[in-house]
């Protein structure tokens, strides 16, 4: 009788809150303590955050092996990914910022009711952009769900390196002081008061950017439908090297995380036959 192949283990890793701060009236400031955080250099690293269901008691550690073994799909955790801010070495300390639109979502209204203490597992951290020191100068786009990524990266920038930075936020009171060793030019776009749809002034501004010469290094991450223009901008009417532009849609107006990475599933299927046919 053959036994049965072993439970892979699946233990998160764990965080602990030590305190909070809203930085903006809709970004919440999340710095928590972690001894099994391990920074891979990348600045725009992120974790996969685990939301526990309301009323459910989870063993610990937690063990996402046991709970799908152990418990009905329902009462898993909600998982949600998210930048990681900042990781300080020496005091372990792991910043995560939330973007909070009051009761809306899972991870913004934890972060507004977090308390000293309170534990928070999650999986991680990923990542694929850091600033490149060759580069020639730099262009990173997004709108807030990419602020923690692109304030991360304008701190990791060279001594001198030019960068070119567009932000589009709802309202002036979202801007965020962003610092650097770099030459930066940060460019806030602003939703509130404006007729064209979200995203509509980030690819505007790309479109009509003109690209210094030299090798650039590009960043544009956020909002799936702006990601995808600019993408079409850079890749098509450009013609710009792919290794040399870092693309991701965050999210997608109208679904949630789950949904939006159902949908990328799923036209990644298809892409897959299409080119298998």
């Amino acid at each position: 009788m053959t036994s049965p192949a072993p439970r892979r283990n699946r233990v998160c890793k764990r965080a602990v809150v030590l305190r909070t701060e809203r930085v903006t009236p809709h970004m919440l400031r999340v710095v928590l303590r972690s001894d099994d955080f391990t920074d891979n250099g990348f600045s725009d690293h992120y974790v996969k955050l685990l939301f526990g269901k309301p009323g459910v008691e989870y063993p610990e550690p937690l063990d996402m092996g046991v709970i799908r073994e152990t418990l009905p799909t329902e009462q898993w955790p909600t998982s949600r990914t998210y930048t990681v801010r900042n990781w300080d070495e020496d005091s372990k300390e792991l910043t995560i910022d939330f973007v909070y639109h009051g009761d809306e979502g899972v991870a913004g209204p934890w972060a507004a009711a977090a308390q000293p203490g309170d534990v928070l597992w999650f999986n991680g951290p990923g990542g694929a952009y850091s600033p490149d020191e060759a580069a020639d100068w730099h262009l990173l786009v997004g709108d807030e769900s990419a602020l923690p990524a692109i304030s991360a990266a304008i701190e990791q920038l060279a001594p001198g390196a030019r960068a070119t930075v567009l932000l589009e936020v709802e309202d002036e009171t979202e801007e965020q002081k962003l610092s650097g060793a770099g030459d930066v030019d940060i460019t806030w776009l602003y939703r509130s008061g404006s007729t064209e749809a979200r995203g509509d002034q980030l690819v505007a501004a790309v479109e009509a950017l003109d690209f210094p010469a030299g090798d650039p290094q590009i960043f544009v991450h956020g909002e799936a439908g702006f990601v995808f223009r600019i993408r079409k901008n850079l890749f098509q009417e450009r013609g710009l090297a792919r290794d040399r532009v870092s693309l991701s849609g965050y999210w997608r107006v109208g679904k949630n995380e789950d949904g939006w990475q159902a949908e990328k599933a799923d036209t990644a299927r298809k892409e897959r036959e299409a080119a298998a046919s």
